[in-house]
């Protein structure tokens, strides 16, 4: 065989295709009978040529699996030590490495089998030759080994580090430290106990200078290795980085700044900063580096990127960096950005102006709460950049309006009178890309906005309408976003303007170029819009045509669509109810269909090995027969399918919670899809799986009624499998607003169905609601090399939504809850430390008044702890905080027995100032007042009430808080009907009061009738002395009183 296989390798690689065809033919053939190898082996050694020495290697590492276990031991050590001269002996690179792929796979098989003891030991030789191609071939060999039996290396690895770091030394030769460099990259996944992290440690100085040589060289693709390894050791679990973060940003922040070097290089440097900002920016903050980074990435804003390929432009790497530094941290970031912008907005070079406003654009979903402070010099600079002559500074200041009135509500919406006139105007611009962006500006503006947009909804519709008409396709997508925020915004007031909306859609939902299809999809979402504006009496007579136009769009293969019509979907089975009903044949299946798509994971398998391809070696590889393992290069995920199964999943749940009843036949496939969901590798499904679940339970709950045993079997099914999920959901998550929603749905489930229902999971409930107080949980764990105590920057939705189940806890068990509560208490107050921003404070205080409410009486023993602090927070800058102190402190006063009377004059002398013209809130005041009627009706003879009476009174009627109305009402009634003297010296006062109460369209019935009795009794004293009083009243006020006393 070895003389015929000679003749066909070397035909093989004649330029002749016909020839090389042939000879692949036959190599196949041959290659099926285990006497290739030895054959291979053969001509690797001796050929003449290296190209033919080298395609034997290739195609020995390609048969060699196959073929393995069928040769004789003594066979196997041949080929062994020729692999092994090969190593040391040939003088070609190429054929070296090639040898050295084959040892890489051999090694996978004898190495664990004990059968090749000699290899490690003579590649620890190789790596010190006096060879400077034995030292790069040995440490090749030790990166390519790693792939195959990395865990052999175990017991040698702090002898192989001490190797790898002389080697990465290696004065003499820039090929052993790029291959030394190459190794350690290799063995980073291995590196994991202390004493191993703190050598690696060691390694990064070195990486670093082998670095900076190689650029200084021009060897930019030796520079990306290190890059790839400072990748991999900010996102290992392992403490990897340590005091290097410095050195690494520092010199990561120069390649990004040297525009001699390639985009690509400089794009990676920036890449890394972006992933420390994420992963590990409690390191940046504790070595000080946000600000010397902000220094670079705001400048690198301004620079040009001409023809770039866009994905690589250094300005928009740079907008990555600050948005991933202002979500992760945001109090360092906000100020270094903010002087920037002020400084640079009066900048002559146009560049700088675009730069200014692009990066308050940037930060304005991670500094929200900080920029809410700032919000009037900010607008100024933004709305002045608008009228810029510059068409760019133009458009980067619509794109940041946009920015703001997407992260900056509701704050943002209360300068509407300035910020609406500016974007109407922009609409008008010469730019197409300046009205583009205006228009997703008005779209997100507007989505927030209520009644306040009413004067401008028919300039803005004139306008819309018109673009609507008469624009290039894009721009006609924008329009619709914009008209759907309008119409959200606007209600019944869009009503005037939904008929012609309605029509126009109708054209574009039935439009099938490819090109049109994503118009057809925003179409298909703004008609589900607007049906939530106008209501089902208006919607369901013209319904049909939609709903088939939104049904036939399946028939076309675009995931955008069906998922733009799942949301549509959405909204008219939310509008329709019970009529929706007749629609679910068609609709649920395509739910379901999208449910069960294939995720599109596109891997790309990498065949090559490095030298296959070289001299065109690849074609051999696509024998059937060859057993080698791919590597898996890449791996990609088709976005659009993502979306559509997270629409799918929530319309799902939609059409379980509205259609109840009717929606029985679909519950037991719908919730094996929402379980399966539940588990899902995507947040954006796992989430809405966590709603529909909750849905899906609602529905059983209305479907199941009756007590036979079926019944209740599949109630406690359908409960076990949801809170199963939610449990797990709550401590293994990794996202924050996942497991947010998980809690916030158990709080309800635990509320509406009860203790008895929920009793079998309470001691896991517990368990994870503790976890997560502690911030122990898997969505909580940050990076692992940091010694800063991260007091503040916690995700404060998800601690709402935790601090919503205590009261859950409380409402289900009453006083029975304190044991339980006791173990919470003080993992809670941590919240509540002088150190913390003042929403986790309010967030303590809230979830503390709610507790005592529910629990009663044992929130005594705890009133010592919490007083105090509810009554620091009364004096709070903050609104909120203001109101959930005085609502703590009732609730306090009302449950708290003996210990809180003992505070009723500190809570007097705090909760006075909320009751003068200071306290701009009247939310603050409606619950201060509420607080006041609690100690009084607990303990009136504790309170003042010749002073504290008038000014109680003066506030009333309630304004906004009619949560308040049953407690402040019910205690005047009380004195009144107990004929207190000191609430009859007011009389005139009570009659003005109780009058506004009786007419109010927000206040309940039976408050209502409580204020009718008390103002009989006032008649039943008084009599006709009362005559000037009535007088005094609007004849509606008197007549309505007079109704409401009669009925008493």
């Amino acid at each position: 065989m070895a003389q015929s296989l000679e003749l066909l390798l070397i035909q093989f690689l004649m330029p002749d295709n016909d020839a090389r065809r042939q000879a692949e033919e036959q190599i196949k053939r041959l290659a099926k009978d285990p006497q290739v190898i030895p054959a291979l082996v053969h001509h690797m050694r001796t050929a003449k040529t290296p190209n033919v020495r080298q395609l034997s290697a290739v195609l020995l590492r390609k048969k060699i699996t196959g073929h393995w276990a069928k040769l004789s031991p003594q066979l196997r050590q041949s080929v062994k030590s020729a692999l092994i001269d090969s190593i040391t002996l040939e003088h070609s690179s190429l054929v070296r490495r090639a040898c050295a792929n084959v040892v890489s796979i051999i090694a996978k098989y004898a190495v664990p089998a004990g059968e090749w003891p000699d290899l490690l030991p003579f590649l620890f030789q190789c790596s010190q030759s006096v060879q400077e191609d034995h030292r790069e071939v040995a440490l090749i060999l030790f990166s390519s080994l790693t792939e195959t039996i990395g865990n052999t290396f175990q017991p040698h690895f702090m002898d192989l580090q001490s190797l790898l770091l002389k080697c990465l030394q290696d004065e003499t030769s820039t090929r052993v430290r790029v291959a030394a460099l190459k190794a350690v990259g290799s063995f980073l996944e291995f590196v994991q106990d202390g004493a191993e992290v703190v050598k690696f440690r060691e390694f990064i100085p070195s990486i670093l200078n082998v670095s900076k040589q190689c650029l200084a060289n021009g060897e930019e693709d030796v520079a990306a290795i290190a890059f790839e390894i400072f990748d991999e050791l900010i996102e290992s679990p392992a403490p990897l980085l340590g005091e290097s973060v410095r050195s690494i940003v520092q010199f990561s922040l120069e390649v990004c700044s040297s525009q001699n070097l390639e985009l690509n290089t400089r794009h990676q440097a920036i890449q890394i900063i972006s992933w420390l900002a994420k992963y590990k920016s409690n390191s940046l903050k504790k070595h000080k580096l946000v600000v010397p980074i902000l220094q670079v990435m705001c400048p690198s804003l301004a620079e040009s990127h001409g023809d770039e390929d866009d994905d690589l432009a250094i300005d928009r790497a740079a907008a990555e960096v600050i948005d991933t530094m202002a979500v992760n941290l945001s109090k360092h970031v906000f100020l270094p950005v903010f002087e920037f912008a002020s400084l640079s907005i009066h900048s002559i070079n146009p560049k700088y102006r675009e730069a200014s406003v692009t990066a308050l654009g940037v930060i304005s979903e991670g500094c929200f709460e900080l920029m809410k402070d700032k919000l009037e010099p900010i607008l100024h600079m933004v709305l002045g950049a608008l009228k810029d002559p510059e068409q760019m500074i133009r458009g980067a200041a619509s794109f940041a309006l946009g920015q703001f009135a997407e992260h900056l509500q509701p704050d943002i919406v209360s300068h509407y009178e300035s910020v609406l006139p500016c974007i109407l105007n922009a609409l008008e611009d010469a730019s197409e890309e300046v009205k583009e962006k205006s228009y997703y500006a008005l779209a997100a503006f507007c989505e927030n906005m209520g009644e306040e947009i009413l004067p401008y909804i028919d300039p803005l519709m004139g306008r819309l309408l018109g673009a609507l008409q008469n624009s290039p396709r894009n721009m006609q997508e924008t329009c619709m976003s914009a008209i759907g925020s309008v119409a959200a915004a606007a209600e019944q007031a869009f009503i005037p303007y939904a008929e012609k909306v309605l029509e126009l859609m109708k054209a574009f939902m039935v439009v099938t170029k490819d090109e049109d299809l994503r118009s057809r999809a925003r179409a298909t979402e703004l008609v589900g819009i607007i049906a939530m504006a106008i209501g089902r009496m208006r919607m369901e007579p013209i319904l049909p045509p939609f709903i088939e136009a939104a049904i036939s769009g399946f028939a076309l293969d675009f995931s955008e669509l069906r998922e733009y019509t799942h949301g549509f979907f959405s909204n008219v089975a939310e509008i329709m109810d019970d009529g929706f009903a007749q629609y679910l044949p068609h609709v649920v299946p395509l739910a379901f269909s999208s449910c069960n798509l294939d995720d599109g994971s596109a891997v790309d398998i990498d065949e090559s090995d490095g030298d296959d391809n070289i001299n065109g070696f690849g074609g051999v590889s696509s024998d059937e027969d060859t057993h080698d393992e791919p590597r898996v290069r890449n791996i990609s995920i088709r976005t659009g399918v993502l979306d559509e199964k997270a629409a799918a999943t929530q319309a799902i749940g939609m059409f379980a919670l509205h259609t109840k009843g009717s929606y029985a036949p679909y519950l037991e496939e719908s919730l094996k899809v929402l379980v399966r969901h539940a588990g899902y590798f995507h947040e954006d499904v796992r989430l809405q799986a966590i709603i529909g679940l909750k849905h899906i339970l609602t529905a059983t709950l209305v479907i199941a009624t009756g007590v036979n045993e079926e019944v209740v079997a599949k109630k406690k099914e359908v409960l076990d499998t949801v809170l199963n999920i939610y449990i797990k959901t709550m401590t293994e998550d990794d996202d924050k607003e996942v497991v947010a929603q998980a809690c916030m749905d158990t709080a309800d489930i635990i509320k509406d169905c009860g203790y008895m229902a929920i009793e079998p999971y309470m001691p896991r409930l517990v368990e994870a609601t503790l976890e997560l107080l502690r911030e122990n949980s898997a969505c909580q764990q940050t990076e692992s090399d940091s010694d800063i105590e991260d007091d503040a920057e916690h995700d404060e939705v998800l601690m709402d939504a935790v601090s919503d189940l205590l009261p859950a806890f409380a409402k289900s068990m009453g006083s029975h809850f304190e044991p339980i509560f006791a173990k919470m208490f003080e993992p809670l107050m941590k919240f509540a430390k002088g150190s913390r921003p003042p929403q986790d404070r309010t967030m303590v205080v809230a979830c503390l008044a709610e507790v005592a409410q529910e629990m009663g009486a044992p929130i005594a023993g705890y009133v010592d702890k919490v007083m105090p602090l509810a009554l620091k927070e009364l004096a709070s800058s903050d609104a909120t905080n203001r109101r959930n102190a005085a609502f703590c402190i009732g609730e306090l006063c009302k449950n708290g027995g003996v210990t809180a009377l003992r505070y009723y004059g500190d809570v007097l002398r705090g909760l006075y100032p909320l009751f003068g013209e200071s306290e701009p809130d009247d939310a603050v005041r409606d619950n201060a007042a509420g607080a006041i009627a609690r100690m009084i009706m607990v303990n009136p003879q504790s309170i003042p009430l010749n002073q504290v009476l008038p000014v109680f009174l003066r506030v009333l009627p309630l304004k906004e808080d009619h949560e308040e109305s049953m407690a402040v009402y019910g205690c005047i009634c009380n004195l009144v009907v107990a004929s207190n003297p000191q609430i009859l010296s007011q009389v005139p006062e009570l009659v003005h009061l109780f009058a506004q109460v009786v007419v109010s369209p927000v206040e309940r019935p039976e408050v209502k009738a409580q204020v009718g009795m008390a103002f009989s009794h006032l008649i039943s004293l008084y009599g006709h002395q009362m005559q000037p009083v009535l007088s005094a009243l609007s004849p509606a006020h008197a007549n309505a009183l007079a109704a409401f006393a009669s009925k008493s």
